[in-house]
């Protein structure tokens, strides 16, 4: 296939209409458009008040797309998430009623301040894209694109997410705080108006279900996914892993840097597309000895270790 320079300017545009928004954070725009388009889903893990929510609606007002918003507490109940059935007396029957997962772009906000019982609601929702309630099987909207955002694990009052859930998630990121300049761009933004309720949608519905039928047609040599499964077997091995990078998360890694590839304007998978994504993809997947964690050793540096050992493919690409 050949990305088209109508194509290329869509993607372009909406991370530019992000950009209106969230100031200094073109990459997490980047790589929040990059799961859409790649059918995935997003965990955002960061301290509160830096913007997780804004990037989230920014992005959902870029597409056009129906947005909701949960916000997980601890006595948050699964049919809260997914809805419910009520009988009705006049019809004589039960009718559903549809919860807040039943939109195109989901915020789950603080997604570990609730209980496994309702977080597993929402997963099971990621995984399916549909939800059973009383056995009858409801189909989620398309696009359907979740971003869920937590606090790290060491505030009080959360339940950290298990690793069979962390592995649901296509991509794990931060936001991290913004520099002096951007900060004081922000409070000169926000001062007379908020940016978030002049932004306009850039492409409709219909044309981003059309990109994420196009991000499937980038072209994967076999010398890229035999470095995507070498990788993953690496994480499988390392002796400060316990568990690695299952065959789930060589499949997330390939599809997102077939997403990235496209968002850069290219029809084929380069190594660098790997080594860019590779600790957002397969970090959240690992599981530490309980040494390694002891000695401060994190998943990301395994990675680094990783990618520093595995041969690059060094096959001209794209021809």
């Amino acid at each position: 296939m050949t990305i088209t320079r109508e194509t290329n300017s869509k993607v372009n545009s909406i991370i530019e209409n992000i950009e209106k928004v969230m100031i200094g954070k073109r990459d997490v725009a980047e790589l929040s458009l990059i799961a859409l388009l790649a059918q995935g889903h997003v965990l955002l893990e960061d301290v509160p008040g830096v913007g997780k929510t804004m990037m989230v609606r920014s992005l959902a007002k870029s597409v056009g797309a129906n947005f909701r918003r949960i916000q997980f507490t601890p006595d948050l109940l699964p049919s809260d998430v997914t809805g419910v059935s009520i009988y009705n007396p006049k019809e004589m029957e039960f009718q559903f009623l549809p919860g807040p997962i039943l939109g195109n772009i989901i915020l789950a906000d603080e997604i570990n301040r609730t209980s496994p019982k309702t977080q597993s609601a929402l997963l099971e929702a990621m995984e399916e894209s549909s939800v059973t309630i009383d056995g009858v099987t409801h189909q989620l909207k398309k696009p359907f694109f979740v971003m869920a955002t937590q606090n790290p694990i060491e505030y009080e009052g959360t339940y950290p997410l298990p690793e069979a859930q962390l592995d649901r998630f296509l991509l794990k990121m931060k936001m991290g705080y913004p520099t002096h300049e951007e900060e004081m761009d922000v409070l000169t933004r926000v001062q007379t108006s908020a940016p978030i309720e002049e932004l306009n949608s850039v492409v409709t519905l219909e044309e981003l279900i059309m990109l994420q039928a196009e991000v499937k047609k980038i072209y994967v040599d076999a010398t890229i996914k035999k470095y995507i499964v070498d990788l993953a077997a690496e994480t499988r091995t390392h002796p400060h892993v316990y568990l690695g990078a299952s065959p789930r998360g060589s499949i997330a890694l390939m599809r997102a840097v077939q997403s990235y590839a496209f968002v850069q304007g290219r029809d084929y998978v380069i190594p660098d597309d790997v080594q860019y994504l590779v600790k957002a993809v397969f970090s959240h997947r690992i599981i530490l000895k309980s040494e390694a964690k002891f000695d401060g050793i994190t998943a990301e540096d395994i990675m680094d270790e990783i990618m520093a050992t595995v041969q690059v493919p060094v096959r001209r690409l794209g021809s």
